[in-house]
């Protein structure tokens, strides 16, 4: 079988990777496109992916930048498409992939956890012939539209597939049980960033020296980082990102991936953006495994009873939260294997799910 996997942001790379490897392992064709988004082409090279690069996912700047890259990399899939058409092609949100895979008849399952997105939800999802989500999130995409028992970063961070490097701590020059707060920082150039912000430098600035009195820092950044906090910049290849989350007292940032992985790794977060709570970071903050705040004095405060808090409740917290969650590696690898029957069995069935609650 042939496929073709689109990568639109570094998440993609985590949440494809492990379906990719074994798929090729099977003797599958695996073809992966890729924007050029933060670090997504470093963490391809590290885990030895071959990708074609198409773009920086926008051509200026703004809304209508953006949409003329959705033209350009149209174009692109077509032409590519035309010389070697796959048998099925999958995403995340990937609109046009999603239109030419309609175009030339070619199955497309896409991903998508992300209720805000809503001109891109416009179009994709009515071409799209399986679209998936997590069963927390809250939109109803109709009748092509399955939830599984789950969350997005479980496809990398499952316990079965997930196991955190200690070493990482000799990386950061950490002893072991020594506090750090991990901060990330975003570029706000997506399509739901458009009209929403986080902090300012003041604002960082000011955290950062909090977060310094309990422990050192780190600073995990999309763009550069200016020279005020240049010093503390995470020097780290990107996949071992996950073993820092799993062994940091608390992360604070603007980016919701990263927050909802720290639910996944019984790390406590703290989110700050101005865009409303989507349903994966909803459980997270139930669970008391995330608190969305914006106001620096409340900021300061929850950093304090973070700090003090035990490690023990979170990882409590964390283990109740996913009790009932499925390996999604494993259905998405029978799902494709399968296909079209599986997409009839899950939509018909969606308990058939249960299956891949152990595998």
């Amino acid at each position: 079988m042939k496929l073709l996997v689109d990568i639109i942001h570094p998440a993609n790379v985590h949440y494809f990777k492990n379906f990719i490897f074994e798929m090729q392992k099977d003797g599958h064709e695996i073809i992966i496109t890729s924007r050029d988004k933060d670090v997504s082409f470093k963490l391809m090279d590290a885990y030895h992916l071959k990708y074609r690069n198409y773009g920086k996912g926008a051509i200026g700047k703004g809304a209508i930048g953006k949409m003329l890259y959705l033209i350009m990399a149209t174009f692109k899939f077509i032409l590519h498409f035309f010389k070697n058409k796959p048998d099925l092609s999958l995403s995340f949100g990937s609109a046009p992939l999603a239109f030419t895979s309609w175009l030339f008849r070619v199955p497309h399952i896409s991903f998508d956890d992300t209720e805000h997105a809503k001109l891109n939800k416009k179009l994709y999802v009515p071409i799209t012939p399986l679209v998936i989500s997590p069963s927390c999130f809250y939109d109803d995409l109709g009748k092509n539209h399955f939830r599984f028992r789950g969350y997005m970063e479980l496809f990398y961070l499952h316990k079965k597939i997930f196991n955190p490097d200690i070493k990482v701590l000799k990386d950061l020059n950490i002893a072991e049980g020594k506090t750090f707060t991990l901060f990330r920082f975003v570029s706000w150039e997506a399509f739901h960033d458009i009209g929403q912000k986080g902090l300012n430098l003041q604002e960082r600035i000011d955290l950062v020296n909090e977060a310094k009195k309990y422990g050192d820092v780190f600073i995990s950044s999309e763009g550069e980082l200016p020279k005020e906090l240049k010093e503390y910049e995470i020097k780290i290849s990107p996949e071992k990102l996950h073993d820092v989350l799993y062994f940091a007292k608390l992360y604070i940032g603007e980016g919701g991936t990263t927050a909802s992985e720290c639910a996944m790794l019984g790390t406590p977060s703290i989110y700050i953006n101005t865009l409303p709570l989507m349903g994966y970071l909803k459980d997270a903050q139930d669970y008391e495994l995330l608190y969305h705040l914006s106001d620096l004095k409340d900021i300061k405060a929850k950093m304090g009873s973070v700090y003090k808090r035990d490690d023990e409740f979170y990882l409590e917290q964390n283990k109740e939260m996913l009790k009932d969650v499925i390996n999604p590696t494993s259905m998405l690898i029978w799902l494709v294997k399968n296909y079209p029957s599986s997409k009839k069995m899950l939509l018909d069935n969606p308990d058939y799910q249960e299956k891949f609650k152990h595998a």
